[in-house]
């Protein structure tokens, strides 16, 4: 597990917000374009899923990314940066 510091935690949430409220829901996750979106019981823990990669975005605003492939994280990346363009 890494941690990454690159990315405003702000864009994050903003993407899970558009996944969550653009995407398709089925069995309590969302998918927009390739990304997954989700968030464990109580709501404080949301999670976004691409491939071998899962974005953790924990209270009181920390994240942490926990990914197997290099081109993974690059490839969700260059997606985020898309979904940031389409929402703005």
């Amino acid at each position: 597990m890494m941690k990454n510091n690159n990315v405003a935690l702000s864009d994050l949430l903003q993407v899970f917000n558009l996944v969550t409220t653009q995407g398709s829901k089925t069995d309590g996750n969302y998918e927009f374009q390739g990304i997954k979106a989700w968030h464990d019981f109580d709501g404080y823990t949301c999670f976004l899923g691409y491939k071998d990669l899962t974005l953790t975005l924990l209270f009181h605003g920390r994240y942490t990314f926990d990914f197997q492939q290099q081109e993974t994280m690059d490839a969700f990346l260059v997606k985020i940066n898309k979904l940031l363009a389409l929402a703005s």
